[in-house]
């Protein structure tokens, strides 16, 4: 059985589409296509049932992905680890979110980078975006705020991040949080609002959480990166909702103050993502160690 027609079948069978799996090997969907044919006429038995989105692989199907995906990844990686020792390093693509990236994913691969890692990194605020360019290949590892379905990406947790909500002294010093605990959503909605995006996210999470409610207030300072939504706050710009690791120092030195204390705080939960299998290549695996062992301290 020609290997190139079992690799193919195993990045549809975990891609759950032709279409995504002729962008992550390279190849025409058209050429995938004829390959699944030719590997299902060599079988004798169907191993996808084509549907208007993607495909589901038959029980047959199945089989030969759980026989045939462990020996094609180790081939994989006996091939990569060859590459590695040849060319005296690997180049490690990254993707994540531009703030939680900057000061939280890549120092914690600085020690990789001295053993000889190279680093590459593109900052998406988009997960849909980022899950994408994983699946097609562009990227090694990413990190999430959503965990991906389907068989093509495997995702581990990584952290918990508690968002606070800040404000300038100028502005707190107007605020009780007795008040604000009971008639809150109403007291806050007459302050001006530092956001990401015209949809308010974080703010709208924090009073999903704490008022159980909708902010009806609107944006009057939109910046699409945290830390500039972190910098507008502290000049006095408005209220903001922020993950607690960016704006501790700032909250420590006074120039933000939380404005509440909830007893169930906001949290959000990011991903490390990786393509199924690709796990079993070194570099990726040590990547992915180091910053699981680094969020235990975040």
């Amino acid at each position: 059985m020609d290997l190139s027609l079992l690799r193919t079948f195993v990045a549809v069978h975990r891609a759950g589409s032709f279409t995504r799996a002729a962008a992550l090997l390279g190849l025409s969907q058209p050429a995938v296509t004829s390959q699944i044919r030719t590997l299902e006429r060599q079988l004798g038995r169907p191993l996808f049932l084509r549907q208007a989105r993607g495909v589901t692989p038959t029980t047959i199907g199945d089989e030969l992905a759980h026989r045939a995906a462990p020996h094609l990844d180790a081939l994989v990686e006996i091939a990569e680890t060859g590459l590695d020792e040849q060319g005296g390093g690997r180049t490690l693509h990254v993707a994540g979110p531009p703030e939680f990236t900057a000061l939280r994913v890549l120092p914690a691969l600085t020690p990789l980078v001295d053993q000889g890692l190279a680093v590459r990194a593109s900052f998406l605020g988009n997960t849909a975006e980022i899950l994408d360019g994983l699946a097609a290949g562009h990227h090694d590892l990413a990190v999430t705020t959503a965990r991906p379905r389907g068989g093509l990406l495997v995702s581990t947790p990584l952290c918990d991040e508690e968002h606070v909500l800040v404000a300038a002294e100028r502005w707190a010093a107007r605020l009780s949080p007795d008040v604000l605990l009971g008639t809150g959503s109403v007291v806050l909605e007459q302050l001006p609002v530092v956001e990401v995006h015209e949809s308010l996210p974080f703010v709208s999470r924090y009073w999903a959480t704490v008022f159980d409610g909708k902010p009806a207030a609107a944006a009057t300072v939109i910046a699409p990166d945290l830390r500039a939504v972190r910098d507008s706050a502290a000049s006095g710009a408005g209220l903001a909702v922020l993950p607690r690791y960016l704006c501790e120092e700032d909250l420590a030195a006074g120039r933000l103050v939380a404005l509440l204390d909830p007893p169930v705080p906001p949290l959000r939960t990011y991903f490390l993502v990786a393509r199924t299998g690709t796990l079993a290549l070194s570099p990726l695996a040590r990547a992915h160690e180091a910053l699981l062992r680094a969020a235990a301290d975040w």
